[in-house]
């Protein structure tokens, strides 16, 4: 395993136009460069430690996926190849191997579209709670980790760093966007989220829940940001589902389970991890690439 871990990038000709908990974005014109660090975050705290190979993971299961769903909606990926990135950008060319994407620039729609296919995270609290989720009812006696009777589309607003996404119900996300605005993001998505559960059901995996970011490019939607990855998708290993408990995942679990064990309060700043969590963490994220793209990275 590489243990080269970049958690965070300053280009020989460029900074940052934006640092997000996990990406750093370079602004280049008409196009943007989205750069993935190893930078791992939890109950929405970066934490001190990057986990190996994470950004390599993140770029190359988006790109996949992008390439995959293309046919389902548009999207904005350019390429990955860095030596037909801008000649400023060759300098950084060993840094950006593998680890980002030349994208077009869009205009982002301030709404996470979430989808889920079963019930599980805040989903399953909320539907203790009340029955329902984001405003729509459930039936009754569904235990944890069920597959949903039908897709749910529950979208949230769109937090700036360091603030919680807050789930708002559909006819709040019309009076915010557009009743025909909406209507175009949820068939998207649940379009998206039907030919990738396809693809990770042949793998062996189940797509749980995922949330898209969409942005406006010469008038037509497109997916932005990434895409089907661990850290956007809740996956689990098809032959260990057993609904009425919490299932395995592909993703950054093992962190979130240590951090509660110790108790730390979820708040700045985050707790070093130590060296067993981040290399699980790390296995975790390049299994869930193996099994999708079908190939080690």
């Amino acid at each position: 395993m590489s243990q080269n871990v970049i958690t965070s990038t300053k280009l020989t000709n460029l900074t940052p136009a934006h640092s997000g908990k996990v990406r750093d974005l370079y602004d280049l014109g008409d196009e943007l460069l989205i750069v993935s660090t190893d930078r791992i975050s939890a109950f929405d705290v970066v934490l001190p430690n990057g986990i190996p190979d994470k950004g390599k993971v993140l770029t190359g299961l988006s790109t996949f996926w992008f390439n995959y769903t293309g046919s389902v909606a548009d999207n904005h990926l350019i390429t990955t190849e860095v030596e037909d990135y801008p000649d400023a950008l060759q300098p950084d060319a060993e840094l950006l191997k593998g680890r980002s994407m030349l994208v077009r620039k869009a205009d982002r729609v301030d709404v996470e579209c979430v989808v889920r296919g079963y019930l599980a995270g805040s989903g399953w609290s909320s539907y203790q709670k009340t029955g329902e989720i984001c405003g729509q009812k459930l039936p009754d006696g569904l235990r944890e980790s069920d597959r949903l009777p039908e897709l749910l589309f529950t979208p949230t607003t769109k937090a700036e760093q360091g603030e919680h996404d807050e789930p708002i119900s559909i006819d709040e996300m019309r009076n915010e966007v557009g009743s025909e605005l909406t209507d175009q993001l949820i068939d998207a998505s649940f379009a998206l989220f039907r030919a990738a559960s396809q693809h990770a059901e042949n793998a062996g995996i189940i797509l749980c829940d995922t949330k898209f970011e969409f942005g406006q490019h010469d008038g037509k939607l497109i997916v932005i940001d990434e895409v089907f990855t661990p850290d956007s998708s809740r996956f689990w290993p098809a032959d260990l589902y057993e609904p009425g408990k919490p299932q395995q995942s592909f993703d950054k679990q093992f962190v979130r389970d240590y951090l509660s064990e110790i108790g730390w309060n979820k708040e700045p700043p985050a707790p070093e991890l130590p060296e067993d969590v981040i290399s699980k963490t790390s296995e975790k994220y390049r299994e869930a690439y193996r099994l999708i793209v079908g190939e080690e990275l």
